[in-house]
């Protein structure tokens, strides 16, 4: 599976590219990103980081795919993918990070989960969705609701207790009509035709 550009609403998707790597390494390096990705902030040098940048990039896997997330003015805000991708089975996880602050509490998180719900149900053709949020990460976990995930467990990790979360594609066929409307309404709105 390949990413693709999508528009969605104030977001779109679009693969990544070598150009966001500094902006990749600057949000990897953010300690308080990190916490919220359950993870240390990476201690590298920017030209070792570069290195292994370009090869995700230039080899792609087949059990996931990776988008970086641009403003529809074109600024890039943050990444999104899917990975652990089992076509056998239907199953994908989910993650996302806005890694510039600017453009938290604005909707650009929801926009980016749906158009990645959307792809991941259609072109993917999964038929669960699933992804792990930190327990007290209530804002993320208000998003993901949104989106229909619906917590399912929690597991402890490395000293940190997560939130599993899954949305199967029957539940989004429901609510889908509805949460892609939302992205109509924000281009009138914006005045795009």
């Amino acid at each position: 599976m390949k990413a693709q550009v999508i528009p969605a609403g104030k977001v779109v998707l679009r693969p990544k590219r070598k150009e966001d790597a500094r902006d990749d390494f600057t949000w990897r390096c953010d300690e308080e990103l990190a916490t919220l990705d359950a993870t240390t902030p990476l201690k590298q040098s920017f030209e070792g980081f570069l290195l292994s940048y370009e090869d995700d990039i230039r080899y792609s896997s087949p059990w996931s795919v990776r988008f970086g997330i641009d403003t529809q003015g074109g600024k890039h805000i943050g990444n999104c993918m899917s990975y652990d991708i089992n076509t056998d089975t239907g199953e994908a996880e989910l993650g996302i990070m806005i890694g510039d602050r600017d453009y938290w509490s604005r909707a650009y998180g929801y926009h980016t989960m749906v158009a990645l719900i959307e792809y991941m149900f259609t072109v993917g053709e999964m038929w669960r969705l699933r992804l792990h949020t930190l327990d007290w990460n209530h804002r993320a976990q208000g998003c993901f609701s949104k989106c229909g995930f619906k917590a399912v467990g929690s597991i402890h990790r490395s000293g940190l207790e997560l939130i599993r979360m899954e949305l199967l594609r029957d539940e989004w066929a429901v609510i889908r009509k509805e949460r892609l409307a939302e992205f109509e309404d924000q281009d009138a709105a914006e005045g795009v035709s």
